[in-house]
């Protein structure tokens, strides 16, 4: 397993979410980071899903 690093921002830049988690595939990461965006309503909002090479697996402005 593989750790990944999911973080969310409101307009502002206040940081409302920063959490790591793991994942057997950057493909089940993306799953994972969506389902919990979605979970908090963040999906709309800034965000990133990086993978522990750093690539960006999500991503939203």
């Amino acid at each position: 397993m593989k750790i990944y690093k999911l973080t969310a921002f409101e307009s502002n830049g206040e940081k409302i979410l920063d959490e790591a988690f793991e994942a057997k595939s950057d493909d089940e990461a993306k799953q994972i980071g969506e389902k919990r965006l979605n979970e908090i309503g963040a999906l709309d909002k800034t965000h990133r899903c990086t993978s522990p090479t750093g690539q960006l697996l999500l991503f939203h402005m």
